[in-house]
């Protein structure tokens, strides 16, 4: 027998343990393979020419007798040249047009091992549920039972590039060549891709390879197992897309920023090109209209997403949806039902020429249009485009695409709601708070209220400017608890109290007092579970261009900030009390003198937003820009701008209210004081006194109504108070008389009757003034009277 039988391209024994051996018709053994001298260590010189029962051990010797081996024999004994015997398994082969046999023996344990791998591998090529592929060392396909409805079988000889897209084919080829390489095995490994044949589908296959090798452990090839997973992978792709629109949709209240969520989560999971049009009243936070029939949906485009830039000839952001034909399909939409279109369908249903470019890309070929529908209402439409993705829209795409919509109805609704909310809360709140600027003889004033960002409503924060007798001014910045209408309604109720006690003239702390008693009532009122809620923190400064003193009391409240001419800023050190509706402790004033040009600033805590270092730390950061924006010379409205834009970069979960207000001290000539005894020899000294300053400041035309109201305010301080008498007048854009005496008694206007001797001076006063009241003093009381100037 030719040496080289037997023997693979590399010299390697593939048939190593093989007995082969050639008999004769009288049973000689005539030729002998290497293998039989591998296995039994006898050579072709020492077995040919002997019997073929030579060949056998003693116990099997007997039956083997050419003509009555059956074909297979079982397992038998051959004797080896050692001595001892090799279990084999033997078969004998009549050879064709010769009288002569082949004999074939393996060892039994190897041919066992062998016959189970067989069955192993014909078992798993019979079934159906796993694909098999069986590749060689090159990874072509050796073998295959792999059917796959909508993909065709690989071909014997074929490799993964011949049959998959080229990404994933150089994925999975690589894959399976380290498999070859480190006999690592591939577990569960996901392949997916989409078909090339039609139709085109996407699949997805859990992929377990194993390497095989021969006796001597070379790599052979790989054995490949294919799981189709494309529904659990598809399922699992809906889910995760359900998953992400429950979690981004309606994280916002602002409607545009709602729309905006729905097309960017659909892009590019479930389509390429994603519009969502919402109707003006919803944008306006009003319901939409009730359509039945007709075209024309009352749709604006709020929101585009696109995986590749939105085309310039499709309809654009804030683009009114045009009127569309009357079709079955608009009527399903408007009824809550989501509609799924292919491109001829679409362009049968617009009809128009001019309508297509609008609404269909150049490459669009599958539409979906849901409805965003609640209550009853089509609030607006989400229209998906598949472009790229050769897929069209199926049965279980519309179904999913109906249920994230319903979920974004609901999403735009609330924000729709919310808005209407917002906005009844913010024109209320706009109602309730003065003018943002203003100029009094005092002060000049900017006040900026910045609602809270994040989604919260409007709060109770407010600012006032109140002007008061003599020139002087009230400044007020407060922060009511809570948030949306009740903050709001109470924040009026406090704004309101506030100017009726600052017009009792009363000083800040002694204001607060007063005031904290009204937010005790306000809580004793409200329901039980809400009073630890009401309440609110305030701070007042009342300012004298005069004596150019500012005296300030705070309720809970951030200290103001003062910034002089010279360049520096600080928080002014106020003691602050409790939070009014707190009640039982005092309420302290601190009074300093602001230079001329000084800024004042009074604002809430969201300005401070919520620093890590503490209010205090902030607040001196805050005096510190303001310092700049001072020495930069910016206007009031321009630095409230800067400031409020500011915490704008920062926003905070609480609104914002800032007061900043400008000292405008009077001058030293626009006041005259004199005092006087308590003698009515004083009232002939004071007529004259006020009648030259007046006289001086050229309102020669007041004469006569100041001397007489100076007259009758001094003679009742002479006759019912004592002295000394203080009489002060203040020229501005009003003349101020003012008469001081230490009674602490308050004057009573009376009508006089025909027969009084007296009582007809206050009558007189408030007849010829426009004003006049009267307020305490740390020692008597102070009388006032206003006059307006001539023209």
């Amino acid at each position: 027998m030719d040496s080289r039988i037997g023997q693979d391209d590399d010299g390697h024994d593939a048939l190593a343990t093989v007995v082969a051996a050639l008999i004769d018709d009288d049973g000689t053994v005539r030729q002998w393979s290497r293998g039989a001298l591998e296995l039994l260590g006898r050579s072709a010189d020492e077995v040919c020419g002997l019997h073929v029962s030579e060949l056998f051990t003693e116990s099997t010797r007997t039956d083997c007798v050419p003509s009555m081996w059956p074909s297979p024999v079982e397992d038998t004994l051959l004797r080896h040249s050692r001595g001892h015997s090799v279990n084999v398994r033997c078969r004998l082969l009549p050879l064709e047009q010769t009288a002569h046999q082949l004999l074939l023996a393996v060892p039994a344990d190897r041919a066992e091992e062998s016959e189970q791998g067989a069955v192993l591998l014909r078992a798993l090529l019979a079934q159906e549920q796993i694909g098999v592929i069986v590749r060689d060392a090159d990874l072509a396909v050796v073998k295959t039972n792999f059917t796959t409805p909508g993909l065709s079988s690989p071909p014997l000889g074929s490799t993964p590039a011949d049959v998959m897209e080229p990404p994933h084919a150089a994925i999975i080829e690589a894959e399976l060549r380290t498999v070859l390489a480190t006999g690592l095995p591939l577990v569960d490994h996901a392949v997916r891709g989409r078909s090339r044949s039609e139709p085109v589908r996407d699949y997805s296959f859990s992929v377990t390879a194993v390497r095989t090798t021969d006796r001597e452990g070379r790599p052979t090839g790989v054995i490949v197992l294919v799981t189709d997973a494309t529904e659990q992978w598809l399922a699992g792709r809906r889910l995760q897309l359900r998953h992400q629109a429950a979690a981004r949709i309606g994280r916002s209240l602002d409607v545009r920023r709602t729309a905006q969520d729905i097309a960017e989560v659909l892009v590019p999971d479930f389509a390429d090109l994603v519009s969502v049009d919402l109707a003006d009243k919803v944008l306006a936070g009003d319901e939409p209209p009730r359509t039945f029939g007709g075209g024309d949906l009352h749709l604006r485009r709020v929101a585009v997403r696109a995986a590749e830039g939105w085309p310039e000839g499709l309809l654009q952001l804030e683009d009114r949806f045009p009127r569309l034909p009357d079709r079955p399909a608009i009527r399903d939409l408007q009824e809550g039902r989501t509609v799924l279109f292919d491109r001829n369908s679409i362009e049968r249903a617009i009809g128009e020429g001019r309508l297509i470019p609008l609404l269909i890309p150049d490459n669009g070929h599958s539409l979906a249009m849901a409805p965003l529908f609640a209550r009853g209402l089509v609030l607006g439409l989400i229209g998906a485009w598949r472009t790229d993705d050769d897929k069209p829209f199926d049965q279980q795409d519309a179904d999913m695409f109906a249920e994230i919509a319903a979920h974004a109805a609901l999403s735009v609704d609330n924000a729709r709601r919310y808005t209407r909310e917002h906005r009844a809360a913010v024109s209320l709140q706009q109602r309730l708070l003065p003018a943002a600027a203003t100029l009094t003889p005092a002060v000049e004033a900017v006040g900026k209220y910045v609602p809270a960002a994040g989604g919260a409503e409007i709060g109770g924060d407010w600012f006032d400017v109140i002007p008061l007798p003599s020139l002087r001014v009230a400044l007020v910045v407060g922060d009511v608890i809570g948030h949306g209408l009740h903050a709001a309604a109470t924040m009026g109720r406090l704004r309101t109290a506030v100017q009726t006690l600052a017009d009792l003239e009363l000083t800040p702390d002694e204001l607060l007092s007063r005031l904290d008693e009204l937010v005790a009532r306000i809580a004793s009122e409200a329901d039980p579970a809400e009073r630890d809620t009401v309440g609110a923190t305030c701070l007042v400064a009342l300012y004298d261009p005069v004596t150019q003193l500012c005296t300030v009391a705070s309720a809970g409240h951030p200290p103001p900030i003062v910034a002089g001419p010279d360049g520096t800023a600080h928080p002014l050190p106020v003691r602050p009390g409790p939070p009014l509706g707190v009640g039982g402790l005092p309420f302290e004033a601190t009074t300093t003198r602001l230079a001329p040009g000084s800024w004042l600033a009074l604002y809430s805590d969201g300005l401070l937003g919520q620093p890590a270092d503490g209010i205090d730390a902030a607040a001196i950061r805050l005096a510190g820009r303001i310092a700049d924006l001072h020495g930069e010379r910016c206007s009031l409205q321009t630095a409230g701008e800067i400031l409020t834009a500011e915490q704008a970069d920062h926003p905070a979960a609480d609104d914002t209210a800032l007061l900043l207000a400008m000292a405008r001290p009077l001058q030293r000539d626009a006041v005259a004081e004199w005092e006087f005894p308590a003698d009515p020899v004083a009232v002939s000294a004071a007529r004259a006194a006020v009648a030259a300053k007046v006289s001086e400041w050229g309102l020669k035309d007041l004469d006569f109504v100041v001397e007489l109201i100076v007259s009758e305010l001094i003679t009742n301080a002479v006759r019912y108070a004592g002295g000394p008498i203080g009489l002060r007048l203040i020229h501005d854009d009003v003349l101020v008389c003012e008469v001081s005496d230490p009674s602490n008694t308050q004057p009573r206007l009376r009508r006089a009757s025909s027969i009084d001797e007296g009582g007809r001076g206050l009558f007189l006063v408030a007849q010829l003034s426009s004003r006049w009241g009267s307020r305490y003093r740390q020692s008597g009381k102070t009388i006032w009277a206003e006059l307006a100037l001539p023209d």
